[in-house]
């Protein structure tokens, strides 16, 4: 066969292999199994162990029916992201801008938990994720205009907002050690409990409270031993500052 006809005959040979490596699947296989499947995978194996290769046998195609309906890797998790923080807009009416911010990082807070595995995407894809929310943008803008914030001060208030959900949330999901897990947490705490209270007077005075509860203290994360009482401080805390710096306008 000459290389004019192969070519003319690309874009049929093309749909074929698709049909054909992607089999039985393709009946169902469309970019919504794709990324729900995506999801499940990395809960179930973690990010660090996530393929597209890995993600089409367990969708039961080739990996090339997967590249049909995403055009890689990253494109795929910037939609698994998505699809994680759907749901984190607050619904309905709010008689407060703090009742909405209240609501909104306790949704988001909610959707990590769901899916701690995906911690680690969140910040990256907040960045460079052209499907990012534009009514989730729209409706934070919103509440902050209502407290009283505008101009720069807005922005400021905007960004500390998504600092203050992504920063809490995937520090306290962020994954442990894949492997060697029990030899770490055996040294963290065996590190932790050895302290000197000569030399960390206030650490060691307040072990028994910080141990395995505090940032940059733990020997397991958010899936095992949530931050719960912490979260809802550091949520009180956040809104009463926010209200003392909207208090400026």
């Amino acid at each position: 066969m000459s290389k004019a006809a192969k070519r003319k005959r690309s874009p049929t040979s093309r749909a074929s292999a698709k049909r054909e490596t992607s089999g039985k699947g393709a009946r169902t296989l469309n970019r919504d199994t794709i990324i729900a499947a995506a999801l499940a995978e990395i809960d179930l194996v973690g990010l660090d162990n996530f393929s597209l290769r890995n993600l089409a046998k367990a969708l039961g195609v080739f990996p090339t029916a997967v590249s049909w309906y995403v055009a890689g890797r990253s494109q795929l998790l910037a939609e698994v992201a998505h699809k994680v923080l759907e749901d984190i807009i607050p619904p309905g009416f709010h008689d407060s801008w703090q009742g909405y911010l209240r609501e909104f990082l306790q949704r988001f807070r909610q959707a990590i938990r769901a899916h701690p595995n995906v911690a680690p995407l969140i910040g990256t894809q907040l960045v460079a994720n052209p499907a990012v929310d534009l009514d989730f943008v729209e409706r934070l803008l919103a509440a902050l205009a209502h407290a009283g914030l505008s101009g720069v001060n807005l922005v400021s208030a905007y960004n500390a907002v998504i600092a203050a959900a992504v920063g809490f949330t995937t520090q306290e999901f962020a994954p442990v050690p894949a492997e060697g897990t029990s030899a770490w947490q055996a040294e963290i705490r065996t590190r932790l409990q050895n302290v000197s209270s000569t030399r960390y007077p206030q650490l060691a005075k307040n072990m028994k409270l910080l141990g395995n509860k505090a940032f940059t203290l733990r020997w397991q994360n958010g899936t095992d031993a949530p931050l719960d009482s912490s979260f809802t401080s550091f949520v009180d805390i956040f809104i009463s500052g926010l209200e003392q710096f909207a208090g400026r306008e």
